[in-house]
């Protein structure tokens, strides 16, 4: 969080294009979802059948694969805070993206499951810390009436690197498996170039900024604390649809990896349009109320796919649960701001406390749901119902504690 107060320098202002458009800052926060998250994390789903059938790994090696991206997610999160304040959040972005770059190539060659294993943890670390890192670094220069769309189109990134993976991912494949990493590997390093010279200046000698925010407390209110358990139960409720839509619909459904490509790629315009929707009903609703209707839609989306495999279910529930995977994001973050106002250094604490919590749920969700995945023979039925009831505790938390009157709860 070292950058945050960046902008105070009379010698960022040059450097940050703040003469120009803030907006150069956000399409260099775009590109680092992009490629951290939407290219480098969930470009791997589209892939599991093809893995699958190469004979690269078996079933459940695959499925322990997409679960090692999570566990590195976690690893992620839990470091960018110290690694933003040794090294600089914007030189730490600039790392992060060239790493999840090399992922794409390191996967491209089947060495062992251990090697496998190794680089997609790594992926899984470059998209933690972009995560906690990217909205902190370009929010502070962001003007307040613009915060929530600037956010919205960071986090939008995660959509496109979807939508690109469920576009991109079956044609590259006819070329063959080595060559579809490839092409992964090349957009990123492409995307990582050209956002280079966009992120905000950071100011030389912060050191005691960085570590005012690296010390600063986690704000402890019950309020606060729930939120962090309500991010979690969400993330293990998108776990089904993240790591099992595609094998779903190809394997599960027998209807292949062109089909199930194209009910990724829907999932992948929701990702692209839910920050941008989710903040714009915060804006009118209010956070908090925002967040409890999110959750109860959560819940429908992901059940339908628990009684129904109607292209119909399937089609509403792709676009829904993909808006909210990352449309989650802005609502949880924005209200941080608000249980935390007025407090720069206690609401990137608790961002970054946050994330954690994100993080943990889903890869403990994720090697879950794969056990239970591996012991039932195969029922994803099962897995829905699980990520259905994950989020609807998730509502019940919400309302209890609304119930006890905590004042920051209104």
């Amino acid at each position: 969080m070292s950058s945050t107060h960046a902008h105070r320098h009379p010698h960022s202002a040059a450097t940050n294009h703040e003469g120009g458009p803030v907006w150069l800052s956000a399409a260099a926060g775009l590109c680092a979802s992009l490629v951290g998250l939407g290219l480098a994390r969930f470009a791997y789903t589209p892939l599991i059948p093809a893995l699958i059938a190469a004979k690269w790994f078996s079933p459940a090696d695959v499925v322990y694969l997409g679960a090692a991206n999570l566990a590195g997610y976690l690893a992620g999160a839990i470091v960018a805070r110290e690694l933003g304040a040794r090294v600089g959040a914007v030189r730490s972005l600039r790392a992060m993206m060239l790493l999840a770059s090399l992922c794409c190539f390191a996967c491209s060659m089947p060495i062992s499951f251990a090697w496998f294993f190794a680089w997609r943890f790594l992926a899984g670390l470059a998209g933690g810390v972009i995560m906690v890192l990217a909205a902190s670094t370009i929010l502070p220069h962001t003007a307040p009436n613009k915060k929530g769309v600037v956010g919205g189109v960071i986090f939008a990134g995660v959509g496109l690197g979807v939508a690109a993976s469920g576009t991109l991912v079956p044609l590259l494949l006819r070329q063959g498996l080595q060559q579809a990493w490839y092409g992964l590997g090349i957009l990123s390093v492409l995307l990582t170039l050209a956002s280079w010279k966009a992120w905000p200046a950071e100011v030389r000698g912060t050191k005691a900024i960085a570590q005012h925010h690296r010390a600063a407390s986690r704000p402890r209110s019950l309020a606060i604390r729930a939120l962090y358990a309500e991010y979690g139960l969400n993330a293990v409720a998108l776990v089904p649809h993240m790591v099992f839509l595609v094998d779903f619909v190809a394997r599960g459904l027998g209807q292949g990896i062109l089909a199930a490509s194209q009910y990724w790629v829907l999932y992948g315009i929701g990702a692209i349009a839910g920050p941008l929707v989710t903040g714009h009903l915060a804006d009118r609703a209010g956070f908090g109320p925002a967040l409890r209707v999110a959750f109860f839609v959560q819940a429908v989306a992901i059940a339908v796919l628990a009684v129904s495999a109607a292209p119909a279910a399937i089609i509403v529930s792709s676009l829904i649960v993909g808006a909210f995977t990352p449309g989650i994001v802005p609502l949880t973050l924005g209200r941080i701001h608000e249980l935390v106002p007025h407090n720069s250094a206690g609401q990137g604490a608790a961002w970054a406390q946050a994330t954690t919590s994100f993080a943990l749920f889903q890869a403990g969700g994720a090697y879950g749901l794969s056990y239970c995945f591996e012991q039932t023979g195969g029922n994803y039925a099962l897995l829905f119902m699980i990520g259905a009831a994950a989020v609807t505790t998730a509502l019940a938390v919400d309302l209890v504690v609304g119930l006890l009157n905590d004042p920051a709860r209104s």
